[in-house]
């Protein structure tokens, strides 16, 4: 079973023109044609932290919101959501809060594809190196607390400049932290920020950056992907 998995920082959908332009992201997500997308800044910030990108034309797309328990018009959890394509079943969500000194969150889906369970977890960890290292082990535990292990991934913005070391510490047995290439920012990517780290389950195909001539205008930071499989 192969599974294609992105993660994006959307930017609130405003971009290197600063409009806000959620059809330009719809479009960069067609390119990528991933079968699950993990978002962040994919809600507005202040109000009823509406959904960026309006659901009609999500629907509209190969691709369908994945509805996490919280409020009725955001499409995530502190910004973070996640869109999949309508061949993949959804088996279960959650919503995590994660220690920090502002509202910080992850979701996670459990997904079922070719008789497969696997997991995701969607997280924008925090600008403080300390705050980012009890986030991932607050991930860690929450995983833990689920039982038997399945093959999961974990996808976002992890904020952490090092290519080494910092958060990625917190990963040890188990865990592959991949390299998914420059990301941040777009107009000329310097950073690792955007990263995945994937459970020993998993057979890495192919990594990186999705870089076009759309993705390098539609927010601050590429999107990236990598293409796995399980036996």
């Amino acid at each position: 079973m192969q599974l294609k998995i992105a993660s994006y920082n959307i930017h609130k959908g405003v971009g290197l023109d600063r409009k806000c332009d959620p059809d330009r992201i719809l479009s960069v997500l067609a390119e990528l044609d991933a079968d699950v997308v993990a978002l962040q800044e994919c809600d507005r910030r202040f109000g009823q932290r509406q959904s960026v990108l309006p659901r009609a034309r999500i629907e509209d797309s190969r691709y369908r919101p994945v509805a996490i328990d919280t409020r009725p018009g955001s499409l995530g959890w502190h910004g973070n959501g996640f869109l999949v394509k309508k061949t993949v079943e959804i088996v279960d969500t959650a919503a995590l809060t994660l220690p920090a000194l502002e509202p910080r969150g992850a979701v996670r889906i459990d997904l079922r594809k070719d008789g497969k369970r696997v997991r995701v977890v969607g997280m924008h960890l925090d600008l403080s190196g300390l705050m980012r290292r009890e986030q991932a082990r607050s991930v860690l535990s929450h995983l833990e607390g689920l039982g038997k292990p399945v093959p999961t991934v974990l996808a976002g913005d992890t904020n952490e400049w090092a290519s080494r070391g910092g958060v990625f510490r917190c990963f040890a047995d188990g865990w592959t932290v991949l390299d998914c290439g420059r990301s941040f920012p777009t107009r000329r990517p310097i950073a690792r920020l955007d990263r995945m780290i994937v459970s020993d389950h998993w057979t890495v195909e192919a990594a990186g950056p999705h870089h076009s001539l759309l993705a390098a205008r539609a927010s601050d930071h590429l999107p990236v992907w990598a293409r796995l499989s399980l036996d």
